[in-house]
């Protein structure tokens, strides 16, 4: 499989895009200045042990408190008894557990998913420090080897290594980037993660709580140290900054490849130049085109992720069930590749075309359970129901792509729809009904959006005047292009004075 990553730095933001076999299955967007937060470790203090919720809340510095789940606490010294004593997928105790947690107490956490919608970032405090080789695991007492690391022999060998260099109450974790390395690179790995520990541990000793005890690499950086296997063929960056930093760090690491890594000099976007900017514009909108001619339809909601599988243009010439297993098919291999590109995380339920035979259904379920081996990401996949509907769940770390690239429209808040014309009309006339109970003014000025104020000034003329007969006011129509389409405003002739707020709308809504 040919692999390549594209590095790209603007004014605004930092974005990578990774393409396998020249097709893009993961971008990564980091603002400027707003450095992702996963990664991070705090010395927080902890301000609400919820035992009902299972949950305590911990200032880490941020605007919320973060998130901390009894579950992500893996330190027995914080354990007082586990009464469900029950184990979940990762090892992870759930149900009842009691914990020796008191407001004000401090404790190291580290940052597991971004905050997102108002919620704070989720915490844990099993700390582990990621190296290019290995990850270093404080307070542990295992090792763990890579699953992609198939060879037994080579298995055997690196948890040699591993256990020569483990110390007492040092967890290590063996990377699958370490396969083939010799002993003296994981040492070396090994030796500035545990050095990277004790100034983590120093710099919390001289500090108080809430403090930033270690912050994780960046985006690009993190992507290179994650993702540059030996599989990868190009690396490409259009900052000369990152270059010579990735330059830099591959020279300590691995030199082997800094003869993949490229600095771009065209005048021509990198994106451009490679095709990736017309794929992510199309990664903004909810429908996805297949080759076949069938289509995806994928929204994104607070409480979960759908996608619905449409035949579109498909003209198939054989019978019904068979084209409806072609069409799920090749969207099962779709939608797992989008889910990566768009970072969709949460409940993800997929609405595809109904099949009658079990054993058409069973195919697309291993279909699409193959396809999301190849998504960093924990997934769990149910099989498909006699309704044709798979649900799953993926892990969410960052914010997706659409909230990364964008902001909600302050118009529909989000919606994709603002009210009709019509809808508008009976709004202000429930405004001026209102109004007209409180003062006695005869005349106002309304201001609407230009699309409106024609509306009310030509076609429909006459609703205007019925308005004014019924509230026995004189109305005169204004444009004002600062106003939403969906906004009114009311301008009291007489003073010149704004009146429009002097009124609830809509049960208690103003208009803004």
């Amino acid at each position: 499989m040919k692999k390549e990553i594209f590095i790209n730095e603007s004014m605004g933001e930092t974005r990578i895009a990774i393409q396998e076999d020249s097709q893009l299955v993961e971008v990564y967007v980091e603002k400027q200045d707003k450095h992702r937060m996963v990664g991070n470790v705090y010395k927080g203090k902890v301000e609400n042990v919820l035992p009902g919720m299972q949950a305590a809340f911990v200032d880490v510095g941020y605007d919320l408190n973060a998130f901390l789940p009894f579950s992500e606490i893996g330190n027995n010294e914080y354990i007082i008894e586990d009464r469900g004593n029950k184990k979940g997928k990762n090892n992870h105790r759930y149900d009842n557990i009691e914990v020796d947690l008191k407001k004000d107490q401090e404790i190291f956490v580290q940052i597991i998913k971004e905050p997102f919608a108002g919620k704070g970032p989720r915490v844990t405090t099993e700390v582990a420090l990621p190296g290019r080789l290995l990850v270093l695991v404080p307070h542990a007492n295992y090792i763990g080897i890579s699953k992609k690391i198939w060879d037994k022999y080579e298995r055997r060998r690196l948890k040699k290594v591993a256990q020569r260099l483990r110390q007492e109450d040092v967890g290590i974790i063996i990377r699958t980037v370490a396969e083939g390395k010799s002993e003296e690179h994981i040492e070396n790995d090994f030796n500035q993660l545990l050095e990277t520990w004790h100034r983590i541990q120093t710099k919390a000793d001289r500090t108080e709580a809430p403090v930033i005890v270690y912050e994780d690499l960046e985006t690009a950086s993190s992507v290179v140290r994650d993702l540059l296997t030996p599989d990868v063929e190009k690396i490409i960056i259009d900052s000369k900054r990152l270059y010579r930093k990735t330059q830099r760090y591959l020279e300590d690491i691995s030199p082997s490849l800094l003869e993949r890594l490229e600095l771009y000099k065209l005048k021509a976007p990198l994106f451009e130049s490679f095709g990736i900017e017309s794929e992510i514009e199309k990664l903004m909108r909810p429908k996805v085109w297949l080759k076949s001619g069938a289509y995806l339809i994928i929204e994104k909601t607070e409480a979960m992720v759908v996608v619905d599988v449409n035949s579109g243009r498909f003209v198939g010439k054989k019978l019904h069930e068979d084209n409806s297993l072609k069409i799920n098919l090749e969207a099962a291999r779709e939608v797992a590749r989008q889910l990566r590109l768009r970072d969709l995380s949460g409940l993800i339920v997929i609405d595809f075309i109904d099949m009658r035979f079990e054993e058409n259904r069973k195919k697309v379920y291993h279909e699409i359970r193959k396809e999301l081996r190849k998504d960093r990401a924990k997934v769990a996949v149910a099989p498909i129901t006699e309704f044709g509907l798979l649900e799953m769940t993926r892990q969410r770390i960052r914010l997706s792509l659409l909230d990364s690239m964008s902001e909600p429209c302050p118009s529909c808040n989000g919606s994709g729809r603002i009210i009709s014309q019509e809808t508008l009309v009976t709004r202000i006339d429930h405004w001026l009904r209102r109004y007209k109970s409180k003062y006695r003014s005869l005349r106002l000025r309304l201001q609407l959006h230009p699309e409106n104020a024609q509306y009310l000034g030509g076609e429909k003329k006459h609703i205007l005047r019925g308005l004014m007969w019924q509230n026995f006011v004189h109305l005169k129509i204004e444009e004002n292009v600062e106003l939403a389409q969906d906004d009114f405003r009311f301008i009291r002739t007489k003073d010149g004075e704004d009146v429009t707020y002097e009124m609830n709308l809509d049960k208690g809504k103003t208009t803004s």
